[in-house]
């Protein structure tokens, strides 16, 4: 019977891989992290600002690069923000369109995050996350670098939505189906809104084909790279907007379950080519106003 770690300081193991600083970037002169958000330019150039406050606040031993994707914009409109964000010191990668065939584009637009980091490793926020305690947060995952992890994450919980028990409880059944994902399958559950990687790592599995969306980095990252840490410790918790959750949902709950489950069992394996599986080519682009989603009538 597989042996589990505690849930706080669990490890998923895989075969270790660590990389070496090269001779362009020997890791003394690396920073320790490089933090890498995508920003959907008709949504989130405003929206991004508490997360940037957020990071601002680290105050640990270890140096940081911050950088911003900006996409989703008509070419040759960059939006204004790219420049002011250049000038407070961001790292910022503007690209008109990151879309790619059966791809999350969440996780489409990290990918010239990770290319642009100077980092050896990179944690990974959506622009709406907020962090309360960053230092903590920052800390944790240099740790687990420097033990050997390739990839590694922590506890995500929701903030802003509407507070109505069917969105409780949709919400419930979410956490649950993580916590069996991981505790019990032993599938990490990395999940946009708060996870790192191994840079290099993971360019190397995406131009194989092996990653397509944020939820099948790390059992890729632990079959084929290396170990993926986890913690569901309280002061490591990054909290994700529900903009979506923003009404009643008890029409949408098993819908959207039996969804989940179809997409997990499509996405989850590891193998090349799984950007054919998801089923995502036809994906809509999300609209929001005054952050909320708007919806077709």
């Amino acid at each position: 019977m597989k042996k589990f770690l505690p849930v706080d300081e669990r490890t998923d193991v895989g075969p270790a891989d660590p990389l070496e600083g090269t001779a362009a970037h020997p890791d003394s002169q690396r920073p320790d992290v490089a933090i890498v958000v995508p920003v959907n330019a008709q949504a989130d150039l405003q929206v991004v600002r508490p997360l940037l406050d957020d990071v601002a606040k680290y105050d640990g031993p270890h140096s940081i690069e911050k950088i911003l994707v900006v996409n989703n914009f008509p070419e040759g409109q960059e939006p204004p923000e790219v420049e002011e964000f250049r000038r407070l010191g961001l790292v910022v990668v503007a690209i008109p369109d990151v879309r790619r065939p059966g791809e999350a584009v969440g996780f489409s637009a990290r990918i010239p995050g990770l290319r642009a980091a100077t980092a050896k490793h990179a944690v990974l926020f959506d622009a709406d996350c907020r962090v309360p305690n960053i230092t903590a947060l920052i800390n944790w995952y240099v740790a687990q670098f420097r033990r050997g992890t390739s990839a590694a994450y922590t506890r995500v919980r929701h903030r802003d939505f509407y507070d109505h028990p069917s969105v409780r409880a949709a919400f419930a059944i979410h956490h649950t189906a993580r916590w069996v994902k991981r505790n019990i399958l032993g599938i990490p559950t990395t999940r946009g809104s708060n996870y790192a990687v191994t840079c290099q790592e993971v360019i190397e599995l995406y131009e194989q084909g092996l990653l397509a969306d944020e939820m099948n980095v790390g059992p890729t990252v632990k079959r084929l790279k290396g170990r993926v840490a986890y913690s569901s410790k309280r002061d490591l918790t990054v909290l994700t907007s529900g903009r979506m959750w923003d009404q009643p949902v008890w029409h949408r709950i098993l819908p959207h379950f039996l969804y989940r489950l179809r997409y997990n069992l499509r996405v989850l394996p590891v193998r090349a080519g799984v950007a054919r599986h998801t089923g995502r080519e036809n994906d809509p682009v999300r609209v929001y106003r005054n952050n909320r989603p708007v919806r077709k009538s």
